[in-house]
């Protein structure tokens, strides 16, 4: 006890020093930093703009700590509250971002393209500095400001010895080792909010406060936007039934994620919560069903920081996003740094933060997840000035995900934990909210068991097939066979699973691992959104199950069309293989969508049912080949594996691609699904986006219904 406050003392020390000479900056950055141009793109002020403007930036964050602690939160009303709030993102919001050094493309403009870079991932990183001073991380909060003192002393001190700047690779060494040195500290940090429910920064503030009185959601430290305000709003107007409905509908579903396929859910004690801002009293009556089974939840911040492995994709709890332009511009910044040594350094940090919390990790049971949609599709601006990967980074950012992937599934089992994922809108999705919001919740709660007889048709059907043809209508130009595995037993053997509601919501989907020898053809899509961003004209060919080519039509320069899929659907891997093919069977939710003009907002969990969608990457069984996993009808499912997949008997690093991305045919770009037996004969599945298989006859009621 003594060592750990004579630590916190030392940390309180050095950010009382680092507060003190921030302060200073503003005022003397001037005189200190002022030099000639030195090259294209560099005026004499800038840098010292650049130092006295971001350091005004840290006083704002370092004031608002100081605002928390002395629990200014309590008295301030709400306008105060959204004000204060408002400030702290203020230099990333649209409309101010074209002019911040937050962006690489003004900060290259003003300082040229090293300094540029440099100094914009910077001021990037400086920001998780908001989340850390409503937390009160000390330490956090300190490093960031040493790092920040540190890179303006390199300038003044260049300015002053040599009346130049200093060398750009001393800085980057600088911002190496930042990363490389606090990697283990902030990674353990990280582990520990992952798996401790005793770290209940959020679940205190979702338990404890009044969920009437909004000013709560500003305690998080995470931007408010009127999404937020309107969603919690919402919320509180609705009976306390539904709540406890959509509340059931989704711990329910993570229960019965564990019981269908066999997995023991007395042996976990935690499950993590991640949700958008807003749905507080959902998350209530969640944190208490799950109490009730034996989890206590985990609610933990999506990362901020390079140092926690910030990502365009949110992972964890969050609020509005101020700018997701300014996030993609930062996707990659980890660029500056990246090498074997830093690679090596963190998977060993890796290993050891897992291991000092092993016993926490092995009792964890999974995510359940809430999805929110309904935002304007961002489509991206591309910037040159923005940091990417090169070819040898690519390499070692597959390597790591790959390692770092299997060291969690070595500490938290693939064949013991589970999941679960529901979507609601977000008032942004138009002036139909409400209606669209009920109109949701009735598609989480549709009948299972009418879905499941159905479904049973359509697996019988396709169980006779040797191979599955698809093609699409229209301007889609989709023309794919995909194989399927040999059954030696059909009666007691599947390929197909059944999908009802449970740990993907809502109903309905019947899926697959294809064989990847014999699956050839092209995917193509007009329009579709992944992972946060939108895609036009999306197209994958496929040979022998892998792809072989890819493109779309985002930005007028074909090169840059493939950057963006290599990075935000390849992942960086040079090819990846078709690891599902279902056939979604939710025309009801497509009808909605329709009628409501809102399907390209939808996420993949509800557009995945809307037709049939294959996935590039991991199989749907990934690290669960072995469990055995059967049908209502009894008959075990026998295609787990892949020609890739299987290689984790002999080689894991192989086997696993650590990404799984869904994309989806819509039914009315959607020829014809039909299987095709050995001997050549056919069995027509759907025919111009329509169901035409005898027993599926319900399914095409919702077209007929939307068309009277």
């Amino acid at each position: 006890m003594k060592k750990e406050n004579e630590m916190e003392q030392e940390l309180q020390e050095r950010l009382a020093l680092g507060r003190e000479r921030i302060r200073q900056i503003p005022e003397e950055a001037e005189t200190a930093l002022a030099v000639e141009p030195q090259g294209e793109g560099r005026s004499p002020e800038a840098f010292a703009r650049y130092f006295a403007e971001t350091a005004r930036i840290l006083q704002r964050f370092l004031e608002e700590s100081d605002f928390v602690a002395g629990g200014g939160l309590d008295g301030a009303s709400l306008e105060e509250l959204a004000e204060r709030n408002r400030k702290l993102y203020e230099d990333v919001l649209p409309g101010f971002y074209e002019k911040s050094w937050a962006n690489p493309r003004f900060a290259v403009s003003e300082l040229g393209k090293e300094f540029g870079q440099m100094l914009s991932f910077l001021a990037a990183e400086e920001r998780s500095l908001i989340a850390s001073a409503y937390e009160q991380d000390v330490q956090s909060m300190a490093i960031r400001l040493e790092l920040f003192l540190e890179i303006y002393q390199m300038f003044v001190c260049a300015r002053q010895e040599e009346g130049g700047l200093p060398d750009p690779e001393q800085v980057r060494q600088t911002l190496y080792w930042f990363a490389s040195d606090y990697s283990e500290t902030m990674l353990e940090k990280n582990m520990r909010a992952s798996f401790d429910w005793k770290e209940d920064f959020a679940l205190r503030i979702i338990m404890d406060s009044d969920l009437s009185d909004l000013r709560y959601l500003y305690r998080f430290g995470e931007y408010i936007s009127e999404n937020e305000l309107r969603m919690a709003r919402y919320l509180n107007r609705l009976p306390e039934d539904q709540i406890r409905l959509m509340a059931d509908t989704y711990t329910e579903g993570y229960r019965i994620g564990f019981a269908v396929t066999g997995k023991d859910i007395s042996k976990k004690r935690s499950v993590n919560i991640r949700y958008f801002l807003g749905f507080e009293r959902m998350v209530r009556f969640a944190v208490e069903n799950f109490r009730r089974i034996g989890l206590e939840a985990v609610i933990y911040r999506a990362p901020q920081s390079i140092l926690e492995g910030r990502k365009l994709g949110k992972n964890g709890y969050y609020g509005g996003i101020a700018n997701r332009q300014f996030e993609y511009d930062h996707e990659y910044d980890q660029a500056l740094f990246y090498d074997k040594r830093y690679v090596n350094h963190r998977l060993e940090n890796y290993r050891n933060a897992l291991e000092k919390v092993k016993e926490l990790a092995a009792v964890h049971g999974g995510p359940a997840v809430i999805e929110g949609f309904g935002e304007t599709p961002f489509e991206p601006e591309a910037k040159e000035e923005n940091l990417r990967l090169n070819e040898e980074q690519q390499k070692l950012a597959v390597a790591f995900r790959t390692k770092a992937g299997a060291l969690m599934n070595e500490y938290v089992k693939g064949e013991e934990r589970s999941f679960t994922i529901i979507a609601f809108p977000v008032p942004e999705i138009g002036e139909n909210f409400e209606e669209i919001f009920a109109g949701v919740m009735k598609l989480n709660t549709l009948d299972y068991r009418l879905y499941q007889g159905i479904q049973q048709k359509l697996i019988d059907a396709l169980d006779q097939a040797g191979y599955v043809r698809i093609k699409g209508m229209g301007e889609n130009r989709t023309d794919l066979r995909v194989a399927l595995h040999p059954l030696q037993d059909p009666e007691r053997e599947t390929n197909f699973e059944n999908c009802v509601a449970d740990v993907n919501i809502p109903v309905g989907e019947v899926f697959t691992s294809p064989v990847l020898k014999g699956t050839d053809g092209k995917l193509h899509v007009t329009k579709v959104y992944l992972n946060g961003l939108k895609y036009l004209d999306l197209e994958i060919d496929f040979q022998d199950g892998r792809i072989s080519d890819y493109a779309c039509a985002n930005f007028d320069d074909p090169e840059e069309n493939r950057k963006f899929m290599a990075e935000n659907v390849l992942f960086h891997h040079d090819t990846l293989p078709m690891g599902e093919f279902a056939i979604g069977t939710n025309t009801t939710a497509w009808v909605f969508a329709s009628k409501y003009g809102i399907a390209d907002k939808l996420p993949i969990l509800i557009a995945e049912k809307m037709g049939p969608h294959f996935a590039v990457g991991d199989t749907c069984y990934s690290h669960e080949e072995e469990l055995v996993t059967c049908n209502p009808d009894g008959k075990r499912l026998i295609a787990k594996d892949n020609e890739v997949s299987i290689l984790r008997t002999q080689d894991p690093g192989k086997a696993y691609l650590n990404c799984h991305t869904d994309i989806t045919i819509p039914y009315d770009e959607l020829g014809e699904i039909t299987a095709v037996r050995e001997d050549g004969t056919q069995i027509p599945i759907i025919h111009n986006g329509r169901f035409v298989l005898p027993g599926c006859e319900e399914l095409n009621r919702a077209f007929e219904e939307e068309s009277v």
